[in-house]
């Protein structure tokens, strides 16, 4: 079915950060208690999961981050109405996302080397495999251009899942974890999609 396919299309976008790493808002998002997810684990209980594998890898919490909003994003051939459509799926599904980004790195030193962003995300993702996140692809990892490097893996846990990506590109790094609400976004339509991709662009 197209509804399927158009699904699976969007949790990719998700995981290479085409719309939801770009449009992350701030740690003052909807109550987790507002979330499709399980009481028993909603997005409150992620972000503490995020959290303590952040921790562990002595990366900076700051950025992680729930929900998202649209700041900085160019839509001026949307319509009033299409902008209220978008507005109320941002709405909607901000209690099912939860999300972290390291910062770029710039030239590399002697004590920070090419290598030690991506060896902190495997700390990461470590932490959360001791959180009973569990991994439900396997990791790929290719090479980018002639010097950079492009890894993703998919994790699992309780109704959620998390795509975790480190960019490497010469001297520039940077990792991203996003976590998502699978029954909220499997309620997503196709009507919704197409409208995010046209005002995403």
């Amino acid at each position: 079915m197209r509804t399927t396919v158009t699904r699976t299309g969007w949790m990719a976008a998700a995981a290479t950060g085409a719309f939801l790493v770009a449009g992350c808002g701030g740690t003052e998002g909807p109550s987790a208690s507002t979330a499709s997810s399980p009481a028993s684990f909603g997005q409150e209980g992620v972000r503490g999961d995020v959290a303590a594998a952040v921790r562990a890898a002595g990366l900076p919490e700051g950025k992680i981050e729930v929900g998202y909003d649209r700041t900085g994003r160019s839509a001026s051939a949307a319509t009033a109405a299409d902008e209220r459509k978008l507005a109320a799926l941002i709405t909607r599904i901000s209690p099912c996302v939860v999300s972290w980004s390291s910062k770029d790195t710039g030239p590399t030193t002697p004590t920070t080397g090419p290598t030690e962003p991506r060896r902190q995300l495997d700390v990461v993702l470590s932490g959360l495999e001791k959180r009973d996140w569990e991994t439900s692809a396997p990791a790929t990892e290719a090479p980018v251009a002639d010097n950079g490097t492009y890894f993703m893996a998919t994790y699992k846990k309780q109704g959620w899942t998390l795509h975790a990506r480190h960019t490497s590109l010469g001297a520039w790094s940077r990792s991203t974890v996003m976590a998502t609400e699978d029954t909220c976004f499997r309620g997503i339509t196709d009507e919704e999609l197409a409208l995010v991709e046209a005002l995403s662009e």
